[in-house]
């Protein structure tokens, strides 16, 4: 239940402690005076209801100590013994010297409650209040993404059905004790009777007998009805372990493709290539060139493609500011011709992209597929040497059509040492051309501007941006599981290291900050 008032006045005894031991130059005064946290409240105060349950902790001061927590990386334990001795947290938080702090449940119970919609809100009240103090501008945004590994052990694929299996029995045991009690025999009898075959062989005992136990929990889940709309969490739980049962069986049918669960601990983790193979998830973000601060970020799955979160990311920061940004800058994962029409079409959102184009192909004397004239009419293309053909098929990764020449055609061809190094068995030259050449072009002729360079050497701050949240705010590591509460711990984070970025910007010339403004 919310109170109509949390605020409470300090004695004289709490301004006379503060002045003696906080100084005046303190980085957490610099903040409360630069930061106006009372304009978070109104963004949970829905959280909470006006009229039932126990009263609640100022939710102001819940953002706050989160916000201390995310500065120190500190748990929730460790941030609420510290907000009981230190006298600057106490004066950060408003707290008088008599005034008890919260117990250390509640921070979990917060991310909770205020969810990633909220803490989303939160991050872009902070990137308004900056656009007001003028300290954004909307010239240019730097783009990168790093990767933020799972705490988890990955285990066998064998271990990783049988641990399935296991939680799936769990979860259905308050519904159907005595079939999982079955279910329990029949386990440890497949157990002894594989115990001397090999793991390909096993694997195939395990995701049959799988099979049967999820065949048999959907019957159950069927006879349970649909969801309430308010479960019980042992409901939920069978819910999730069925679920999690079935994308395990379907990775098992396709044992290929990349999107594969890696732990039952916390299946939003991914394996993903960045620089190196890891599991977890990619932190994208897009900084403001001219005042290093964050304006937008977004968690992806470790196989994420964060050059198609470009659009996303660009179009987050316009709804929630009303601004137009002009360009953006990425590094290489960017040149892709549908993320490039996206960000740069008058149609779409209008912006210049820069971009690093690939390294131009080697000299050669061959034609290159721009020789061969597009007729986008007629659906056909023109070789150098005359033969026209309209024969043509997608490519291999859908990006362009692939025309190809009867070999009749080349074989009749004046110019054929500058086409073919050989003439194929069966077919003729074949060409490749690319729906998004145009915008290919135009990002390769912008890359040869003076702009484009100047852009180039703003664009690894970025990167130094990153390496804050990772070296001072521990943005390496998962404090969670659950994608959703990744994106919370990031959107905390965002928002610490623009607090402190606005605090380097304002705060007067040779004061001193006590705590690391990175």
């Amino acid at each position: 239940m919310l109170k109509e008032s949390y605020d409470t006045e300090p004695t004289e005894m709490d301004h006379l402690v503060v002045e003696k031991l906080v100084p005046p130059e303190h980085y957490l005064r610099q903040v409360k005076r630069l930061i106006d946290f009372e304009r978070f409240r109104a963004l949970v105060t829905d959280c909470d209801s006006p009229a039932m349950g126990r009263t609640a902790e100022d939710p102001v001061r819940m953002i706050k100590l989160a916000f201390l927590q995310f500065h120190d990386n500190l748990s929730d334990r460790e941030v609420i013994a510290a907000a009981q001795v230190n006298v600057a947290f106490r004066f950060f938080l408003d707290l008088s010297l008599e005034s008890r702090v919260p117990v250390p449940s509640l921070l979990a119970q917060l991310r909770t409650r205020v969810g990633v919609e909220r803490h989303q809100a939160l991050f872009d009240q902070l990137v308004t209040q900056a656009r007001e103090q003028g300290l954004i501008r909307d010239r240019l945004r730097l783009k990168d993404a790093t990767h933020v590994l799972a705490n988890i052990a990955v285990p066998s694929t064998l271990t990783l059905v049988a641990q399935t299996r296991q939680r799936l029995l769990e979860a259905a045991r308050p519904y159907a004790p005595e079939q999982v009690a079955t279910e329990d025999v029949a386990v440890e009898r497949l157990r002894q009777a594989t115990a001397d075959l090999k793991d390909v062989e096993r694997l195939a005992h395990r995701v049959a007998h799988l099979r049967a136990i999820v065949a048999w929990a959907d019957g159950l889940q069927h006879d349970l009805g649909p969801l309430p709309a308010l479960p019980d969490p042992a409901r939920r739980r069978f819910e999730a372990a069925l679920a999690l049962a079935h994308r395990i069986l379907a990775d098992r049918d396709d044992p290929e493709q990349g999107d594969q669960v890696r732990s039952v601990v916390d299946p939003d983790a991914r394996c993903g290539k960045h620089g190196a193979y890891c599991d977890g998830d990619l932190l994208d973000i897009r900084r403001d060139a001219d005042s290093a601060r964050l304006t937008a970020l977004n968690i992806l799955p470790g196989h994420g493609d964060e050059a198609r979160d470009a659009p996303t990311l660009l179009e987050a920061e316009e709804q929630a500011q009303g601004n137009d940004i002009e360009a953006v800058a990425m590094d290489g994962i960017g040149w892709n011709g549908e993320v490039l029409r996206a960000l740069s079409a008058p149609a779409g959102m209008g912006v210049e992209v820069y971009v690093p184009p690939p390294p131009a192909p080697p000299e050669t004397a061959l034609f290159l597929p721009e020789a061969f004239v597009l007729d986008a009419q007629h659906g056909g293309v023109t070789c150098p040497g005359g033969p026209q053909t309209a024969t043509k098929e997608r490519s291999a990764n859908h990006t362009g059509w692939k025309f190809v020449f009867a070999r009749r055609q080349c074989a009749a061809c004046a110019r054929p040492a500058q086409c073919l190094a050989t003439l194929p068995q069966k077919q003729g030259h074949s060409v490749i051309k690319h729906d998004d050449q145009a915008d290919y072009d135009a990002a390769r002729a912008r890359a040869t501007t003076p702009g484009y360079a100047a852009v180039r050497q703003h664009h690894p701050r970025v990167e130094r941006k990153l390496a804050d949240m990772v070296r001072y705010h521990d943005g390496r590591r998962r404090r969670y599981w659950g994608q959703w509460r990744v994106k919370i711990q990031s959107l905390l984070t965002g928002l610490v290291v623009n607090v402190k970025r606005m605090v380097q910007l304002r705060c007067p010339a040779g004061a001193q900050c006590a705590l690391p403004v990175g």
